[in-house]
């Protein structure tokens, strides 16, 4: 069979998703390949990810190089290859176009939806959408939405273009205003966040030898990009309670050895802490919620997201229906993430839809901390290292195992009496685990 070159393109990773950051090649060209080898590393604003190449051969040419962004659909290497590449379908012929026909896609000349400046969730947009417009032009304030309560879609974004209507031309877009009095005011939200301070390096005889630069890899830049939209968006507040977990503590040395021995895996207290935080939200539901502009979302699921780090970055894949697992559960969730996440196996579905977000800073001795919120989430909670101290328990002083839990948490759905309350109830459930607590 003759050897054709064949093009491998960026795939939709999911459908928000609209371009990837290429973090390092696998293959260099010259080297071979088989069908579904993992040829380079993608990065997206969620998780990293292998690229399988589509066809078996030799790589020939690399058109993208590391750290460069790629649109879906635009190729990012040259294959040579004998195997037999399934043509694509043919397209139909199409008919004689009548002498009035529109020269115009449909999509183009297709009636705009209904412009609805009061339609509750058109003006929450997601990043895909923020993107398109900003880089075409668009004024999304000016857009009608199609979906679910007015909220603008990607494709109303593309179809406003495909329309020319973009720059000076979109107030050609825009349908007659109503009365300005009778339409009502939309929530105030920033068009861009604020620009970073330029940072003037001095390269001059002063600083030679003195100091290094590390380049900023992208997954350091995401996780840059999402904390600053995270501390942009969401007023932060804060607060702490003190846990004695003597009893926790005491019940965990009891038992760890029989688990290692039985699970295969070590006892931690993160499974308990989970447990806690799982059975207070149950009883707060609103703390396993989103903020929506005009409504705040309270999920039914209860998905923990888990903070977990590597050398050089955080994640935070996703335990989902946590409440429906038993302690042993949980810990068997909590082990194989963790492992995945450090052996950069984690696939973008391990990291969609938390709803809540537990971090063991306590891990590196911290003793408080504030954490900053995962966004859209409403809240995160942080377990401290777990320090022995002399803590007065009637009118007597004893020695007792004491931990902090740090909860930030959204100021716009959250209030200090809900958030004391979860806090509380976190706290009784962490004290309540003794000698009678079931792991299974």
């Amino acid at each position: 069979m003759a050897k054709q070159i064949v093009e491998i393109v960026m795939p939709q990773l999911a459908e928000s998703l609209v371009n990837a950051t290429i973090d390092r090649w696998l293959k260099q060209p010259g080297d071979m390949i088989d069908m579904y080898e993992p040829i380079c590393e993608l990065i997206t604003d969620k998780v990293n990810a292998e690229l399988p190449s589509t066809v078996r051969g030799k790589l020939v040419k690399i058109l993208a190089g590391a750290g460069e962004v790629v649109d879906v659909g635009a190729p990012i290497c040259l294959v040579e290859t004998e195997q037999e590449i399934a043509a694509p379908a043919p397209q139909e012929e199409a008919p004689a176009p009548a002498a009035a026909a529109p020269s115009r896609p449909a999509a183009a000349v297709a009636a705009p939806a209904a412009f609805d400046p009061s339609a509750p969730m058109r003006a929450r947009y997601s990043p895909a959408v923020q993107r398109l417009a900003a880089e075409n032009g668009v004024d999304l304030t000016r857009v009608a939405g199609t979906g679910i309560g007015g909220r603008i879609t990607r494709k109303d974004v593309e179809t406003a273009i495909q329309s020319g209507l973009t720059g000076q031309t979109q107030a050609a877009y825009t349908p007659a205003p109503a009365t300005p009095a009778a339409t009502p005011a939309l929530p105030a939200r920033p068009a861009e966040p604020p620009r970073l301070p330029v940072v003037e390096v001095d390269e001059g005889q002063a600083a030679s030898g003195r100091e290094y630069a590390i380049d900023v890899t992208p997954i350091r830049n995401t996780i840059a990009k999402n904390m600053r939209q995270s501390v942009n968006e969401i007023p932060h507040a804060w607060t702490m309670v003190e846990v004695d977990l003597t009893n926790l503590v005491q019940l965990r040395a009891k038992l760890k050895d029989d688990f290692k021995k039985n699970e295969g895996i070590n006892l931690t207290f993160m499974p308990f802490l989970l447990k806690a935080v799982v059975g207070a939200i149950k009883e707060y539901p609103l703390m396993n919620s989103v903020w929506a502009v005009d409504k705040i979302i309270v999920k039914r699921d209860i998905n923990l997201s888990l903070a977990v780090g590597t050398e050089d970055s955080v994640l935070t894949p996703v335990i989902r229906n946590a409440d429906q697992k038993t302690i042993t559960g949980l810990a068997h969730e909590i082990n194989e993430l963790a492992r995945k996440t450090r052996e950069g196996k984690l696939k973008l579905s391990d990291m969609q839809g938390g709803t809540f977000t537990v971090n063991n800073t306590g891990t590196f001795g911290s003793v408080l901390s504030y954490p900053i919120i995962n966004y859209p989430q409403a809240a995160i909670m942080t377990l401290e290292a777990i320090v022995k101290r002399p803590v007065v328990i009637g009118d007597m002083i004893g020695i007792r195992s004491m931990v902090n839990l740090c909860l930030s948490f959204d100021h716009r759905i959250l209030d200090g009496i809900i958030c004391g309350r979860f806090h509380q109830k976190v706290k009784e459930i962490l004290e309540g685990f003794g000698p009678d607590t079931k792991l299974y």
